[in-house]
């Protein structure tokens, strides 16, 4: 039979695996749209530990169906220290397994329907006037879509069977030794990272399969191979990340390249399972279907579709129990002195368990109340060029800022109605408590950078240290949670030390005049710092703080003080 290379073979081939392609960038687009907000947060509350991260991973990565969107998003939380690299792990393991769901799915022979359901939606998302009607439609038109490409790209490549050239190269990529099982992996590792897509490639050796261009064992191989050039998207997300966004990115491609590595060495023993497997799904995939007068293997994308799916859970499951390893591997990955500081991307006592006991939670949550106060202090040491403290202002407040989060988040499950007034109170202060030193670490922040960007001359630099050393005294008063200390007051002759500063840097000869402007503008930030000092400090003392107090029963309530009234001096914040 006389094959027209163009017509039977290039246009269906370029043009389903265009159409495939297409439909799984409409499906993660529609799909993002309706929810990537939603699962971004639930990534972040779910992903606190490994085992719970695999759980969130799988979950999150088969609803929007791309492994690629799922790491890369992981690896931006990770940045953002939102997410630890302990949960990252767990998550990148979820997430291999979450996308093989879509590659189950694919496997279904639904060609001509997927044309059918792909123009009934095209037309609903062409008329639907609401965003989220269309965000569905354009959901499941390329659902529907990838159906009919990976159809069109199957039957163009049917021909190539009858063809020698062609035959005689396929020829020699077979799986019959243990070298052929390797080329074959790394020539689908190599596809997969130009084209940042392994169910792309599952597509592609799936209609190869079913086509009879490869044998089943053949594309057994080329799909392992997806498996690790699919880790390439997430390298290249984090290159200019933080260092732990980059260990994240690893340790992607070190579960893959460990899993596949194993799952090579294993490959004969995996294929004799899977042949058994198949009995239960329709019988061998090696036998031949006569459609149209033409042999098909329609049983190859089912048999890929099932080894995609037991080898990635098999993945999970031997390399999770070395989580702990993998973590304190990846975190020597470029180590240096100052990540042995504080961690304050995680929170130390918010201890979950604790929730249901009120004279248990509140303790834990004023100690790392505590905690964030000492975070935000370090602001004021990066600035006076202390020893051991981070170098990057900003990732240090976003490490303290993700701490404020997560108290904020912990002290919101403590309230509850079978709490009495004085004690849900007592955690609305608290709250009010982190929000005046998140605002407090905000402006340490900037004081912080001000001072690091600046090269101020002898005189001016000695201004500067008396701001800064009048600002330590103040921070000190705030040390320990609950610390008794006497309220800041700004009185009189206090404001006129300040103001006395102030006049020295305007009335100075000694002192560039290019200088006093930041000098004037890095006061008016230490004043607002010490103002919120007087904050924090009138809020602890506006009401009752003791807790043994407030869980005895027949307790009289007393009411919250109006501090801004009782503490004049806290309106000048």
């Amino acid at each position: 039979m006389d094959v027209d290379l163009f017509k039977d073979v290039i246009v269906p081939v370029v043009g389903g695996l265009g159409i495939f392609l297409l439909g799984l960038e409409f499906m993660e687009k529609g799909i993002q749209s309706l929810s990537a907000n939603k699962m971004r947060d639930l990534l972040s509350k779910m992903a606190g530990t490994p085992l719970r991260g695999v759980f969130a991973g799988t979950i999150i990565t088969g609803v929007i169906q791309s492994s690629t969107a799922m790491t890369v998003m992981t690896v931006g939380l990770v940045n953002a220290s939102v997410l630890s690299l302990r949960g990252a792990i767990g998550v990148i393991m979820g997430a291999n397994i979450g996308t093989t769901l879509g590659n189950g799915l694919i496997a279904l022979p639904l060609g001509p329907i997927g044309l059918l359901c792909a123009g009934v939606f095209a037309t609903m998302y062409c008329f639907a006037k609401s965003d989220k009607t269309k965000s569905i439609a354009l959901a499941s038109m390329g659902f529907s879509l990838i159906f009919y490409g990976l159809n069109l790209l199957t039957g163009g490549l049917k021909p190539l069977r009858n063809m020698p050239q062609v035959m005689d190269l396929i020829s020699g990529l077979d799986s019959s030794t243990i070298v052929g099982v390797l080329t074959c992996a790394l020539i689908a590792a190599l596809v997969t990272a130009l084209i940042h897509s392994s169910s792309a490639t599952i597509g592609i050796v799936m209609g190869l399969g079913a086509s009879g261009v490869l044998d089943w064992q053949t594309a057994i191989a080329f799909a392992i191979g997806a498996d690790l050039g699919t880790t390439i998207t997430s390298w290249i997300a984090s290159l200019n990340l933080s260092k732990n966004a980059k260990r994240t990115a690893y340790a992607h491609i070190m579960f893959n390249a460990v899993g596949v590595s194993v799952v090579l060495a294993l490959f004969f023993p995996a294929i004799t399972v899977l042949t058994w497997v198949m009995g239960f799904f329709g019988g061998d995939p090696g036998v031949p279907v006569i459609t149209d007068g033409q042999e098909t293997f329609p049983l190859v994308p089912v048999a890929v579709g099932l080894f995609s799916i037991f080898f990635n859970i098999f993945n999970v499951v031997i390399m999770f129990p070395f989580v702990n390893q993998m973590e304190r591997f990846l975190l020597r990955i470029g180590h240096t002195s100052e990540e042995d500081l504080e961690d304050y991307t995680q929170p130390r006592y918010l201890d979950r368990a604790a929730l249901a006991d009120y004279g248990r939670a509140v303790p834990l949550m004023q100690a790392e109340s505590a905690r964030l106060m000492h975070g935000a202090a370090v602001f004021l040491d990066i600035a006076r060029g202390k020893p051991d403290v981070p170098k990057d202002p900003g990732e240090h407040y976003a490490a303290v800022d993700a701490l404020a989060r997560e108290i904020r988040e912990y002290s919101a499950h403590l309230f509850r109605n079978d709490l009495d007034r004085d004690q849900m109170n007592l955690v609305a202060s608290m709250i009010e408590e982190v929000d005046f030193t998140g605002s407090l670490a905000e402006t340490l922040n900037q004081i912080a950078r001000r001072v690091k960007r600046e090269r101020y001359s002898d005189a001016g630099n000695a201004f500067v240290e008396t701001a800064l050393g009048r600002l330590e005294s103040t921070l000190h008063l705030l040390e320990g949670p609950e610390t008794p200390q006497p309220h800041v007051e700004r009185d009189g002759s206090q404001l006129a030390a300040f103001e006395a500063v102030r006049w020295g840097v305007i009335d100075s000869a000694e002192v560039p005049a290019n200088e006093k402007g930041a000098i004037i503008a890095l006061l008016g930030s230490i004043e607002r710092a010490e103002g919120l000092v007087a904050r924090v400090l009138a809020e602890r003392a506006s009401l009752d703080r003791d807790i043994a107090a407030l869980i005895r029963p027949g307790r009289a309530a007393s009411g919250k003080v109006d501090h801004l009234s009782a503490h004049p001096g806290a309106h000048l914040a």
